[in-house]
């Protein structure tokens, strides 16, 4: 499996954007040391109490600087707010810089008040997605294109630089609604799939689903699934429960009237049963959390639990979430990424 952390530059209560920013590049610098496969960016706007992570290319190219083997990749890079040309040459010179390290990891973002804020309409997020997209990987592979859409026109377009990796680098598509999972299967991307917002328990249906069309649409391999989880590693099991106790609900407590706000505007579609999905993150028990939306406890419990989804999902990689909720404080975040990097990992190598 490839072990990576899913990070989000973290602004711990009390802090500046300056002790975000050293935190987290420590964490990486560790991560670098550690031996961890990758480094995941999020990618956050407008929520200075939880994160200062709005620039994720930005990053990228920082990392790439600092980091020789670890990979580095976008969890995900928000494509129906990007101007399509820009993003494309951006990510060809971040993936010259890291030396055809960059996963390129995309998706929408359920957060609707980002889309409101920036000017551009949530119900257009889909059609959006797909535009850019298609956009993105015409630059990557053709010498020269032209092209009519319903948001964005070229004429002769020809991209320079041209990515390291070939066609493209690899692309990764976050899948949350149902529909996505058949559609990203029939593409032939791999995905991620997560665990905030709905139980572990439930993912193997949609997971089923994807490399069903996988194989139907003749893609080579059988799909590659990538879990992002939160994660918390302790040497005690009382201490890997309560350590993250506060800052997991208060995530999920956020997102999830976030996620209620958001089933009235314009752009949520019944079969993403936001206020349903919303409602449950509420009033969601702290043992339900633990035993279906989190992976907790000591190195050993931690590698049986893993061990359990990688079985049950084909699991080929998790996002660890070693911070979930921006509230555990630095130190311990460096402890649990140790106990991950030297005694987790190594049971699946």
């Amino acid at each position: 499996m490839e072990f990576g952390m899913f990070h989000e530059f973290q602004r711990l209560p009390g802090t500046t954007d300056a002790h975000a920013f050293a935190d987290s590049f420590a964490q990486i610098d560790a991560a670098e040391r550690l031996g961890l496969d990758a480094m995941w960016l999020a990618e956050l706007h407008f929520n200075p109490e939880r994160s200062v992570l709005a620039s994720p290319l930005i990053l990228a190219a920082a990392i790439a600087a600092r980091t020789k083997t670890m990979k580095i990749g976008t969890a995900v890079q928000v494509l129906p707010l990007c101007h399509p040309l820009r993003l494309a040459e951006e990510v060809a010179t971040i993936d010259h810089l890291s030396n055809g390290r960059l996963i390129f990891g995309v998706g929408r973002s359920g957060f609707a008040h980002t889309y409101r804020t920036y000017g551009v309409d949530y119900g257009e997020s889909r059609e959006r997605f797909a535009e850019t997209l298609a956009i993105v990987k015409r630059c990557f592979t053709e010498e020269r294109f032209s092209h009519q859409g319903k948001y964005f026109a070229y004429d002769n377009v020809r991209l320079s630089p041209r990515p390291v990796q070939q066609p493209w680098p690899e692309i990764r598509v976050a899948a949350a609604s149902p529909d996505t999972y058949e559609e990203m299967g029939t593409m032939g991307h791999p995905i991620f799939v997560a665990a905030r917002i709905g139980n572990l328990s439930e993912l193997a249906p949609n997971v089923k689903v994807f490399r069903d069309a996988w194989k139907r649409a003749s893609h080579p391999g059988r799909g590659e699934v990538y879990l992002r989880v939160p994660v918390y590693v302790a040497e005690t099991e009382a201490a890997a429960r309560e350590e993250p106790r506060e800052s997991i609900l208060h995530l999920l407590h956020t997102i999830g009237g976030r996620l209620a706000e958001s089933a009235q505007l314009a752009g949520a579609r019944a079969i993403e049963n936001r206020a349903a999905r919303g409602a449950k993150m509420l009033s969601i028990e702290y043992d339900e959390v633990l035993r279906e939306r989190m992976i907790v406890g000591t190195p050993e419990r931690v590698i049986d639990r893993l061990k359990q989804l990688q079985e049950e999902l084909g699991l080929d990689g998790i996002l660890a979430e070693l911070n979930p909720g921006s509230r555990i404080p630095h130190e311990r975040v460096m402890t649990a990424l140790r106990l991950l990097c030297e005694r987790v990992i190594p049971a699946f190598k």
